[in-house]
């Protein structure tokens, strides 16, 4: 009996130091897995760069940092980056590491900075989300408006769903320039978004894909940043109107008409 009891003893210790040798490496090698994840995956969603300087994560608080985070531009646009976010802060529920949904209590992204690139033919952040709704529709099986039609959709894998109660976006800026005619360019004043607050996303029993996660992310600060904009230019042909009189009219009136026409993209 007593030989048993030591058996165990010594089983137990030993399951103990292997649970907290998993746990430490786990825990050194998690922050590098998810910075390649973010670095290899969200391009296959985006059809951009992106970029990732630093992940520090918690395991046993369930807490993250994202520090240095860069989404480029589509090819064509001349700027290097679309969106920067200094840090995001994530929370998630640790337990749910483990399930098939992982439950992602509240994401804060502070300050980013949002390069807008474009006019009435297009523009960069329009352009990314599109990719994002090619890479959700391929998955999803439904038809996509990029793919060449022989092209057959991929069945979506088993992956792990995700549930976001709190997505809140602060203190966003947009700079950037707005092409005229006869391929002269606007530049655009900074200008502050309001807060972008997304809840309950995913809260069903089937959850939703980290790229439904960034479709309907980018939405959102695709159609607030075209707001800005389409707002931005039609006060500055206004004020070009007033200012020029009979000289510029024509040249101001355009300018508006493409400030109600960005501004009408997602003002439905």
């Amino acid at each position: 009996m007593k030989k048993l009891k030591k058996l165990l003893l010594i089983t137990g210790i030993l399951v103990v130091v292997l649970i907290v040798a998993a746990v430490l490496v786990v825990g050194l090698f998690l922050d590098k897995i998810v910075k390649t994840g973010i670095e290899t995956v969200g391009p296959k969603v985006t059809q951009v760069t992106m970029k990732v300087d630093a992940v520090n994560i918690s395991m046993l608080s369930g807490s993250a940092k994202i520090k240095g985070f860069v989404i480029g531009n589509p090819d064509g646009y001349k700027e290097p980056t679309a969106i920067s976010v200094g840090l995001a802060e994530v929370q998630v529920v640790p337990s749910s590491l483990l399930s098939d949904k992982i439950i992602v209590k509240n994401i804060q992204v502070d300050a980013p900075e949002i390069t807008f690139e474009g006019g009435l033919s297009g523009n960069n952040l329009t352009k990314i989300q599109q990719n994002v709704n090619d890479f959700v529709t391929g998955l999803t099986g439904g038809p996509s408006t990029n793919a060449p039609a022989a092209t057959p959709a991929k069945p979506a894998g088993p992956g792990k769903k995700l549930e976001v109660d709190h997505f809140l976006i602060t203190n966003a800026k947009v700079h950037g320039s707005i092409k005229l005619f006869a391929g002269k360019e606007l530049p655009l004043p900074s200008l502050p978004l309001p807060d972008i607050e997304l809840k309950d996303l995913g809260t069903g029993t089937n959850g939703i894909t980290p790229g439904e996660l960034v479709q309907q992310v980018m939405s959102a600060v695709t159609s607030s940043t075209l707001k800005a904009v389409g707002n931005a230019a039609t006060d500055l042909g206004k004020g070009a109107t007033d200012a020029a009189k009979d000289a510029g009219k024509a040249a101001a009136e355009g300018l508006n008409k493409i400030g109600k026409g960005i501004g009408g993209l997602f003002g439905k």
